[in-house]
């Protein structure tokens, strides 16, 4: 069972965060929270993980 989304694009990691980023906002959400696991990993654990990050979205006009 897959417990996330996931989608394959010809974006670099970057380009690909931003770009969903900027998707995010068009669509009337915002970025609450941004987990960098590769940093964290490295930080707490010294493992070299790929490149991931988990972000937090909120739909505002909905939440209120």
């Amino acid at each position: 069972m897959k417990y996330y989304i996931e989608k394959i694009t010809h974006y670099s990691f970057d380009e690909a965060v931003e770009r969903v980023n900027e998707e995010i906002i068009n669509e009337g959400f915002i970025v609450l929270s941004e987990i960098n696991i590769h940093e964290k990993l490295k930080e707490k654990l010294d493992v070299d993980f790929r490149r991931y990050r988990i972000l937090g979205v909120c739909n505002l006009r909905k939440a209120l």
